[in-house]
């Protein structure tokens, strides 16, 4: 089953095109800050994870670089470089500090993120 209807609870977070794609922005989801982006590699499409990087003790993610390692695709956080998977939330230099990981998906041109 796809992972994005699997969640009954959605919140619009922001317009899709309110992101550049290959980039993230920070929101706020049940009262947390959640990083979501937009890859864009031929077909658009949103991740969300936590924006808080504990590597470095701030709320950073949504700034940091995207790209892929391998078949993952990550973003870097700004401060330190530590790459986070955008599927799962993990930290792959330090599994430790990683990240929750949210669904995310793009309907009626809005993103809208899932618990």
């Amino acid at each position: 089953m796809n992972r994005d209807l699997q969640t009954d609870n959605w919140t619009a977070v922001c317009a899709l095109d309110d992101i550049v794609p290959n980039t993230g922005v920070c929101a706020l989801f049940n009262g947390e800050q959640v990083a979501v982006f937009h890859v864009d590699d031929g077909a658009s499409h949103v991740y969300a994870i936590g924006n808080y990087d504990a590597n470095s003790g701030a709320s950073v993610i949504s700034r940091g670089l995207v790209g892929n390692l391998g078949e993952r695709i990550v973003v870097a956080s700004p401060i330190y470089k530590h790459h986070f998977d955008l599927r799962t939330g993990e930290c792959i230099e330090a599994p430790e500090h990683s990240v929750g990981s949210f669904h995310a998906r793009i309907a009626e041109g809005k993103v809208w993120v899932g618990a």
